[in-house]
């Protein structure tokens, strides 16, 4: 069996590099791109610019350039430092944190940032306010009590008990950057097409699914960006985009296939950088209903599948296969964790006493984009998925859709399973294990609709203490559960691997996937 799956994912592989690799040779060059603009190619569009709207990565990478939040991430780290807020205090019982605000600062729009300001955001967000639409607010400010504007430099976060993450969570992307009240007011539902910040570009058009230009923004507090024009353009295609950079039309590439690395680093006139993901990629399995409320058929599945053999054959050494729910970069990584092995003859056998006897078939949802944690494309991966699912006698039948239809097929509860994947926002376990498969997030991220009280019991606590080695514990005992459990798949971590014109300095992808530009130089 291993000779023929290896050839049908060789056979794959090989299929796809043709496919995205038929935009013929470029000759290499310089940039070609104006002095002042740096382009920046991607290969999905943002879904929304109103950071309260946003779960994506794509919305974020432009959101954390238009907005500023109360702290950011240090360069390469998760580690914090000030931004909007120049400095911070907790109280003894971890339950109140009080803000010093920087001053001086206007919106885009020429509004002042002040206390109210912060206030307006987070309770935008808060009870009654919260909506389903706000993906991350429950996971951000979910702990959150109250907000209080003390003065007109000072804000206050009132908590409902210690929540050990909540600095790392105020630096992210998603959900906490802070808006213009005055323009989130003028413009309702329309805030996300038209977004307005403190950050250092302001946002200047959007020609959807095509490209996002920002401009810089002379009064930023931070200096004026080195750039005059940041544009954000959509070419889906991987291999075109590598073509595209090759021939000087773009600046920046991010999401490398594999299959264009060689090449890219073959390139005088660029830099290609690859560096550990703080990511997973995986398939998740509808634990709330036929077949995969039965845990011995979601264990069969995941005997079913040669993860090494895939992860290998696929990515062409640019990931590693994942043994849980955690990279291998995070903090409660645990090594010992071992997911069921690889063995097709016990997962035949599960799959009879479960009551399916070759006769088992599930609908699996995919996405046709590269994704941060998938660079191959969902597409790829589902049909590897599909051939070894056939070995043990069960069909697969793939919907696929682009990302942005895919995530309302997953929204709205279509297929039985879903590949999806997830890129850490903060540097914190939490990030995963609770945003992602905690009960309370079965109507936002918990698309699995996984329930287990210990399993949930084990985050609360960790949540509510600083002890680091406690926290520790404590997320090992959680991962051991979601092992025993398989409500996913686990797959892989992926390798960031960019590219971009020798021309481009002070440029690097964040650990948590998110590009800040503000100190990209083209020289």
């Amino acid at each position: 069996m291993w000779r023929k799956m290896a050839s049908v994912l060789t056979s794959l592989f090989l299929v796809s590099s043709l496919l995205m690799g038929c935009g013929g040779i470029i000759p290499a060059g310089r940039s070609q791109t104006p002095e002042d603009t740096v382009i920046f190619a991607r290969g999905a569009d943002s879904i929304s610019l109103d950071p309260v709207l946003i779960e994506d990565i794509e919305s974020a990478k432009v959101v954390a350039n238009v907005f500023d939040t109360l702290v950011r991430y240090k360069e390469g780290s998760t580690e914090v430092e000030p931004a909007l807020a120049t400095e911070w205090s907790t109280s003894e019982d971890g339950k109140e944190w009080t803000f010093k605000l920087r001053q001086g600062v206007k919106f885009h729009d020429g509004t002042p940032f002040n206390a109210e300001a912060v206030k307006f955001n987070m309770d935008r967000q808060l009870p009654p306010n919260r909506t389903e639409e706000m993906p991350y607010s429950s996971f951000t400010l979910g702990m959150v009590d109250k907000v209080v504007a003390v003065d007109d430099y000072t804000v206050k976060f009132i908590l409902k008990t210690p929540y050990s993450p909540f600095l790392l969570n105020l630096a992210m992307p998603f959900s906490v950057p802070i808006g213009s009240p005055e323009a989130i007011k003028k413009m309702g539902k329309d805030f996300g097409a038209h977004p307005v910040g403190t950050g250092p570009y302001i946002f200047e058009s959007w020609e959807k699914d095509a490209k996002i230009t920002l401009k810089a923004n002379p009064d930023y507090w931070g200096g004026k960006p080195n750039i005059d024009k940041l544009v954000f353009e959509v070419i889906k295609e991987k291999s075109l985009r590598a073509d595209k950079l090759i021939a000087g039309d773009v600046d920046i590439i991010d999401g490398v296939a594999p299959e264009d690395v060689e090449r890219l680093k073959g390139d005088e006139h660029l830099n290609v950088s690859l560096s550990p993901g703080m990511n997973i990629s995986y398939m998740g399995m509808r634990t709330d209903r036929k077949p995969f409320n039965d845990p011995k058929v979601r264990q069969a599945i995941s005997m079913a599948i040669n993860r090494k053999e895939l992860v290998k054959a696929l990515y062409q050494g640019n990931a590693l296969v994942a043994n849980g729910p955690l990279p291998p970069s995070l903090l409660g990584y645990d090594k010992t964790i071992q997911p069921y092995p690889y063995d097709p003859a016990k997962a035949k056998e599960l799959l009879r006493e479960a009551g399916y006897d070759d006769n088992l078939s599930f609908d699996l949802i995919t996405y046709s984009d590269s994704r941060p944690y998938n660079t191959i494309g969902g597409d790829n991966l589902a049909v590897a998925i599909q051939g070894y699912m056939k070995e043990v006698g069960i069909t697969v039948n793939i919907t696929s859709a682009p990302w942005k239809e895919y995530k309302q097929n997953l929204q709205d509860g279509q297929g039985d399973a879903y590949l999806y994947g997830w890129t850490g926002d903060n540097g914190d376990p939490d990030n995963f294990l609770y945003v992602l498969l905690h009960s309370s997030q079965i109507t936002s991220l918990n698309y699995s609709k996984y329930k287990n009280p210990n399993y949930d019991e084990l985050l609360e606590k960790a949540q509510q203490t600083s002890n680091i080695q406690e926290r520790i514990k404590d997320y090992s005992s959680a991962q051991q559960i979601l092992v025993k459990d398989a409500p996913w798949l686990f797959i892989s971590t992926s390798m960031n691997i960019t590219a971009a014109n020798k021309r481009i300095s002070g440029f690097s992808i964040h650990p948590t996937g998110v590009c800040f530009l503000r100190d990209v130089v083209k020289g």
